[in-house]
């Protein structure tokens, strides 16, 4: 068996990466695509290695005889590199296809060892490797019968977004049985490319040749192993974390992201923290018959916006303030605050990060939950000389609560101190107390130096429109906030969210009791596995201890390179070996259980 890699193109979209070298000369974690691929191949003992070259050929070629690759290697030169795609260069090797069996790969892409186990070991003669599509992929999709059987190609121009469920991306990787080649791929290739030209795709022939009544091709479908093509400087970045050689640093990459986690293979996200029951399909699908509009057209300003925000809080518009997320929102607020302010820890570090170290007053509980009442916080509190308190109830990381009724007392007692207290309540709807909320007018006009936070991401589980909302009885501050944000800080879908919430409020009851259930349940899993200590959570996670010998570091990176969850390492913030999980839907917690039980 031999193999054929087409390493002729330019790369333009790498920009300068690719100025003076071809895009295989691209660096991932420090080696470049071409000898990973390279040092890969030699593994399967090949015959010989056929490499087509373009695009700073001579750079490349003299780049391969310094890597010390035992396979022979030998060249075929493509001189119209920035004329022709990749059917012309495919065709240049015609004729090494004809003379042994082939492995087919293009030089922009990087993958783990079991991808090409997987096409190898299979004993199906001739193979394209395709895999589930998912929204990060690009470029031509197929369709499969349950025979493996490539029913149609779907190249970008057709493709068709309801049907994504049933599409595989080709993952550019093909095994030719040489009689294959000889007898199917190579006429049809001389015979595609004298009708249509050069400036075509050599996966335009298979999909010729799967109309025929015996293509002599089937697929390859992939289960979980990793491959990433790199277009681009993004792909580029992924790839760094994806592929990363140390396991720490590739967590701490991960970690670093801060988001965008859909476009990682298979990934499922235990860190980041959102309603896993709403918001409901109708809902989506409403949102999705209104893109075009949405994309197209601007958003209404503040004013407008607040109107909606006041009408779906039941406050007055002048008492809140819609925010491109809470964090828009925590960055104008802390910025507003003078004097020493109170903080509990561990908690969401937003709120800290964005205040002064020197004026900070931390609370640190001492027990082994880290819990804290109403009255632990101004026994502690009540004799500090702070101005501002800042209080996140459910509490994050930990998820301890405090009642509304207590908080209420807490209130009137920052009142009686000449305290601003600040009461991040985006976790709140979670808790099974079901009249929760300070957001109302009554309490706002009571008590004019309540601040109260609302992550709208996090309760309603629509992260990517980032919302969130700040009320207050201070009208001056609040109306002081919307002058010093954007006057279109928020896009049109999420403005049209917000105005199509009211049809929904009972399937967010319906979604939050579903949770409190879900949590219930998964909590009494987690209690059953040996080397796990559960904290009691009120919000949509759980903090967790592990017991057991083995740190949370450790954890941490044996959850992401073994099975493709991705937690929160609290040790940093705890001094101990702490984790923090998201409580996500049966399934996704099955997967997180049956995980932990087989690490630990």
């Amino acid at each position: 068996m031999q193999a054929i890699i087409l390493a002729a193109g330019m790369g333009r979209r790498l920009k300068e990466l690719t100025q003076n070298n071809t895009k295989c000369m691209v660096k991932v974690n420090g080696v470049t695509l071409i000898e990973r691929l390279l040092s890969q191949l030699e593994k399967y003992a090949l015959s010989r290695i056929v490499i087509v070259v373009g695009y700073e050929g001579q750079k490349l070629v003299d780049y391969i005889a310094t890597l010390g690759i035992k396979t022979p290697i030998q060249y075929v030169e493509n001189p119209i590199y920035n004329k022709t795609n990749n059917i012309y260069s495919l065709a240049l090797a015609k004729d090494y296809l004809c003379e042994q069996d082939t492995l087919l790969f293009e030089s922009d892409l990087i993958f783990e060892d079991a991808v090409i186990d997987a096409i190898v070991n299979d004993p199906r003669p001739s193979l394209a490797l395709v895999d589930k599509y998912e929204s990060w992929m690009d470029g031509t999709c197929v369709t499969l019968n349950e025979q493996d059987e490539i029913t149609s190609f779907v190249p970008g121009k057709h493709f068709d977004f309801k049907r994504i469920d049933e599409y595989y991306k080709t993952v550019n990787i093909y095994k030719f049985d040489k009689d294959f080649s000889r007898t199917h791929y190579v006429p049809f290739l001389d015979a595609y490319s004298k009708a249509m030209g050069n400036n075509e795709y050599y996966e335009q022939v298979l999909r010729i040749i799967t109309m025929l009544d015996d293509p002599e091709i089937k697929a390859k479908r992939l289960s979980g192993e990793k491959w990433y093509e790199i277009d681009d400087i993004q792909d580029l970045d992924i790839a760094t974390s994806m592929f990363s050689p140390n396991a720490e640093d590739k967590v701490a990459l991960l970690q670093s992201r801060y988001g965008g986690y859909w476009r990682y293979p298979q990934l499922i996200d235990f860190c980041y923290l959102v309603n896993p029951y709403f918001p409901p399909k109708r809902m989506v699908d409403e949102l999705k018959a209104s893109f075009d509009v949405l994309l197209t057209q601007y958003p209404s300003g503040m004013k407008v916006n607040s109107l909606l925000a006041g009408r779906n809080f039941d406050v007055h518009a002048e008492n809140i303030v819609l925010g491109n997320g809470a964090a828009e929102l925590i960055k104008a607020l802390m910025e507003r605050l003078e004097g020493k302010t109170g903080f509990i820890r561990p908690t969401f570090e937003e709120y800290p990060n964005r205040y002064d170290k020197s004026n900070s007053v931390c609370f640190y509980p001492k027990n082994e939950n880290f819990s804290y009442t109403a009255d632990d916080v101004m026994s502690f509190f009540g004799d500090k000389e702070i101005k501002n308190l800042v209080i996140v109830n459910p509490d994050n990381p930990t998820g301890n609560y405090i009642q509304k009724k207590d908080l209420l007392r807490m209130v009137e007692w920052a009142e009686e101190k000449g305290m601003t207290l600040v009461i991040d309540e985006s976790f709140v709807d979670f808790a099974d107390e079901l009249d929760s909320t300070l957001i109302t007018q009554e309490i706002l006009d009571a008590h004019k130096s309540l601040y109260v936070m609302k992550s709208i991401s996090k309760s309603y589980g629509v992260p990517g429109l980032r919302l969130g909302v700040l009320a207050s009885g201070d009208v001056e501050t609040v109306s002081a906030i919307k002058k010093d944000v954007a006057i279109w800080n928020i896009n049109s879908f999420a403005e049209f969210y917000m105005q199509i919430y009211e049809k929904y409020a009972k399937d967010y009851v319906k979604a939050m009791k579903l949770f409190r259930a879900e949590r219930a349940r998964f909590a009494t899993g987690l209690s059953k596995i040996e080397g796990v200590r559960v904290i009691p959570s009120q919000a949509n996670y759980f903090m967790l201890e592990l017991t057991g010998g083995i740190t949370s570091a450790e954890l941490t990176k044996k959850l992401m390179l073994n099975h493709n969850l991705f937690i929160k390492d609290l040790s940093g913030k705890t001094g101990g070996e702490f984790i923090r999980i998201a409580i996500r839907n049966k399934t996704d917690n099955n997967k997180l259980l049956a995980a932990l039980k087989a690490e630990l």
